[in-house]
């Protein structure tokens, strides 16, 4: 009996072995390379060169790029990111009180979210183009402007079509999370405010937004971290993948990951200096993490 009880509990460490070594061959290993590799100077064919923590010295004290790439980023993000949390829960809210064609409104409006980011940036290229775009044509023949306005040729509203294609993208996905939250809410604690004569702003205000907190939370350390790793849009948005400019104008659209993949396959072939960027922005994405456990944690506790 004992023989064959053993003989059972073996059977889930069998089960599992395949996804562990595949994760320790292709997830585990290269992650513990990349930190061997940003320790030594190579350019992918040679011999690897020892130099210590230069890669990150040289990232952090002689790259302003780095910190433009940083900068590009953040700002990127507190333009989008809080209004994709204010739309995405408005049309939560308003889906979820429809009555008529609520799967169809959820359906379209989670479609880009599942779009291809090539696509994405193709769309965007023509309706912000400065000749033949969609928004200058309207713009004209309204009367508002005289000439095309250079949307992706000046810096600031560079890093505006990029949010907004951020913002278009996640939009339905925000919406669907909420959504999910709100169903999740009992609908007795709903029903017991409109007994005391709550209205429906007040509603919202006092018992949903509270209720919501945790998810607000969650999306909002997501995507900040999702934010960090942002790169299919502003290249794509730029000329594609068979594209030599880089950054943008001034820079203004290069990101941290954008940069990292430059440096390393691109321009420079510096696989230890690109392996550096890398664990920087590590670094940077557990820092966020920490800060998403602390809240919930807090959470917790509270209640």
């Amino acid at each position: 009996m004992q023989r064959t009880t053993q003989g059972v509990r073996i059977w889930p460490y069998l089960f599992s072995l395949p996804f562990m070594l595949a994760y320790l061959v292709f997830h585990f290993y290269p992650v513990i390379y990349s930190l061997f590799l940003s320790l030594h100077d190579w350019n992918g064919i040679g011999d690897k060169t020892f130099v210590g923590f230069q890669n990150y010295a040289d990232l952090l004290t002689k790259d302003p790029l780095f910190y433009k790439s940083l900068y590009n980023t953040a700002l990127i993000m507190l333009i989008s990111i809080p209004v994709t949390i204010l739309l995405g829960m408005i049309m939560a809210y308003v889906t979820f009180h429809l009555t008529a064609g609520k799967r169809l409104f959820q359906t379209v409006n989670f479609m880009p979210y599942i779009t291809t980011p090539v696509a994405i940036g193709f769309i965007f290229s023509y309706m912000f183009d400065w000749q033949s775009g969609i928004l200058n044509q309207l713009l004209i023949r309204l009367d508002l402007v005289n000439e095309g306005v250079y949307w992706l040729q000046e810096p600031f509203t560079a890093r505006c079509v990029i949010a907004l294609m951020f913002i278009w993208r996640h939009l339905g996905y925000f919406m669907a999370i909420y959504l999910a939250g709100m169903t999740a809410i009992p609908q007795d604690i709903y029903e017991a405010a409109k007994v005391d004569g709550s209205s429906g702003a007040h509603t919202l205000v006092t018992i949903t937004l509270p209720l919501l907190k945790n998810i607000s939370v969650f999306l909002i350390v997501t995507s900040v971290i999702g934010g960090f790793q942002l790169f299919d849009e502003p290249k794509l948005l730029y000329g594609g993948w068979s594209a030599n400019s880089i950054g943008g104008p001034d820079n203004a659209a290069l990101t941290v990951i954008w940069k990292f993949i430059d440096n390393t396959f691109i321009s420079d072939n510096r696989f230890g200096y690109g392996a550096a960027i890398a664990y920087t922005l590590f670094v940077i994405i557990i820092f966020f993490s920490m800060i998403s456990y602390r809240l919930s944690a807090g959470k917790g506790e509270k209640e």
